[in-house]
């Protein structure tokens, strides 16, 4: 089945509806929130793969695959595919009768497969983007929904440029429902901006184009300042604190270290130190980060030059299921629920549901869940810089029970019986506490050179 003409039967399904999606929201199984309490959907990393299908020849399922067998292909997908349409639609239809009142949702990037270069274009792209944002617009029409760019999001992917180009044009005229006039402007420009929540007129969105900063990306090699984005920020931030406005920072590669490698940035380092060098200097101002990227679910802890912690940051695991050939553990898909203080937009909690994919197959329909609540499964009060540093603290304890859970919780409960040995929870620890060079070498020389050698 070609890409193509997949993603145009895709896009049908859209426009034409289906039942039971023009209802409003479905009663709350529990109580209602207090009215001090806002909310807003994160959903990131969707890719779509428009060609998976149920075939006896297990190569052919997927083009996302590359031509490995699929392990076990069943109606919501496969964890060797990227995501069939049916799941993406089933995790926006879980979140639309969830009974759940949101102010808004974020969206984090990533619409189209991992498939190679040849098999996708420009155009292809821009079609794929424009049926995930077709479906939202058509499911949530009241939503005000705050996209980012993801290092798929562009043909070739990881190519994202400092300058318009066809990609930024597009998305700009797509997501125009969404954003102002200056936000477009500077979408078009360099595919960024910033806007405020028209529920909460003292919140602003950044999205930041962290794919400029992306070590893949040849076109950004040896600039300091890409598109001028750390300039933006710069001005954008003190604007926000000259205004006494707070700020969420959202983005698709995050800030920091990988969790699963040592000492290795999500993005360039000389990048990844210049935007928190910024975030420490307007922590105050910003009252949490929000990325994708990595399919996987993680906290972050970003403490000042002194070791006090000052920012919250969360990643948010997938929607694919998808996995490497080499690779022997993946994510069920997911999505997100953060609750913050209406008075002063500080985080206060993050409800995590997800959709066991092998039972979703076996039983011919998605019934998505309640994975976690985030301070009930660890004892703290809420989602503050302070209370995460300290469960990061109580993680890093050796033979800690909360961080066999939060390594469990990483893959989105995908196996149980997943083991991380000494290296893999050093890996995990100084990702969560050390976000810049100096503390992140630091940290390992504590987590495990130390306890290595005793």
């Amino acid at each position: 089945m070609a890409l193509l003409d997949a993603l145009l039967c895709c896009l049908l399904v859209v426009w034409h509806g289906q039942p039971g999606w023009g209802l409003p929201l479905a009663p709350a199984g529990g109580p209602s929130p207090a009215p001090a309490l806002g909310q807003f959907w994160h959903v990131t990393d969707l890719h779509l793969d428009p060609t998976y299908h149920i075939t006896d020849d297990h190569t052919k399922v997927c083009a996302s695959s590359k031509g490995i067998n699929a392990s076990n292909p069943g109606p919501f997908g496969d964890v060797m595919c990227d995501s069939p349409y049916q799941l993406i639609l089933s995790a926006f239809d879980f979140i639309k009768n969830s009974g759940q009142e949101a102010s808004f949702m974020i969206w984090t990037g990533d619409s189209p497969p991992h498939v190679p270069v040849h098999e996708l274009s420009t155009d292809t792209v821009i079609m794929v983007i424009a049926n995930m944002t077709t479906t939202i617009q058509s499911l949530f029409p009241n939503l005000q929904v705050f996209p980012a760019l993801g290092n798929h999001d562009y043909w070739p992917q990881d190519q994202l440029p400092t300058f318009t180009s066809k990609v930024y044009n597009a998305v700009a005229n797509l997501w125009k429902p969404w954003l102002d006039e200056e936000a477009i402007q500077t979408l078009r420009k360099g595919g960024f901006y910033s806007q405020k929540v028209s529920a909460n007129m003292n919140l602003r969105i950044i999205s930041l184009n962290t794919n400029l900063y992306y070590g893949p990306d040849i076109v950004t090699l040896n600039r300091s300042d890409p598109a001028n984005q750390f300039e933006w920020l710069e001005n954008t931030l003190n604007i926000s604190q000259q205004n006494k406005e707070k700020v969420y920072i959202i983005a698709h590669v995050p800030v920091g270290y990988l969790p699963f490698a040592m000492n290795t940035p999500a993005m360039r380092g000389y990048y990844n130190e210049k935007l928190i060098d910024i975030f420490r200097k307007y922590s105050n101002v910003i009252a949490g980060q929000f990325y994708g990227h990595t399919h996987r679910d993680s906290i972050m802890v970003l403490s000042d030059k002194k070791g006090n912690p000052i920012n919250s940051l969360f990643v948010a695991p997938a929607i694919t299921p998808v996995k490497g050939v080499l690779q022997k553990q993946t994510n069920n898909p997911g999505v997100r629920l953060f609750q913050y203080d209406l008075h002063d937009y500080k985080l206060s909690d993050m409800l995590q549901y997800y959709l066991n994919l092998t039972d979703a197959n076996l039983k011919g329909e998605t019934k998505w869940k309640l994975e976690y609540i985030l301070t009930q499964t660890y004892d703290i009060k809420d989602l503050q810089p302070k209370s995460l540093y300290g469960l990061a603290k109580e993680l890093a304890i050796l033979d800690s029970k909360k961080f066999i859970k939060y390594y469990n919780y990483y893959f989105v409960s995908y196996d149980s019986d997943v083991i991380c040995n000494e290296k893999c929870k050093a890996f995990q620890i100084c990702a969560i506490m050390s976000l810049d060079h100096d503390s992140y070498v630091d940290c390992l020389k504590q987590y495990y050179f130390i306890r290595r050698n005793i």
